[in-house]
């Protein structure tokens, strides 16, 4: 299947997408400010520089897109038919990263909370929900996904 824009237009559509402040995230952080939680925003001394910290919780967010970020099953997480061995190769080293951040933060003691893109889209209440629950529980790590 061939793309209905050309290149360069694909090439500029890209480069536009940002890393941060994306609306999933800033879902979640409204969310948990509103519940009166204080957080930091992707903190460099931290490994992956996770979405959000909480220290006094000791827990940090990621909030994972499902495309970019490779999740398995997902209908959000589609490889594009064009340049696939170079998306294929991208998202696979993405996986890699985000696994390495991942076992490097549990080894320094953080809890982590890993939140899918699909999850706030197709149940947002109960998502965001389960992250402020998680947050207080004590337990070591959440995944949210659908």
């Amino acid at each position: 299947m061939a793309d209905i824009v050309s290149p360069e237009t694909r090439s500029r559509m890209m480069s536009t997408i940002r890393g941060r402040d994306t609306k999933p995230e800033m879902l979640v952080r409204r969310h948990l400010h509103g519940l009166g939680f204080r957080y930091r925003l992707s903190p460099r001394d931290l490994p992956g520089r996770p979405d959000l910290v909480l220290p006094r919780h000791k827990v940090a967010i990621f909030v994972h897109g499902c495309f970019w970020h490779g999740h398995d099953g997902c209908r959000f997480a589609t490889v594009p038919a064009t340049r696939t061995e170079f998306w294929t190769a991208k998202i696979a080293a993405n996986k890699a990263r985000d696994a390495a951040a991942e076992e490097k933060l549990r080894a320094l003691g953080w809890r982590l909370a890993i939140v899918w893109e699909c999850a706030l889209r197709l149940d947002q209440s109960r998502t965001l929900q389960r992250v402020a629950d998680f947050i207080v529980s004590g337990e070591p790590t959440i995944e949210m996904a659908v």
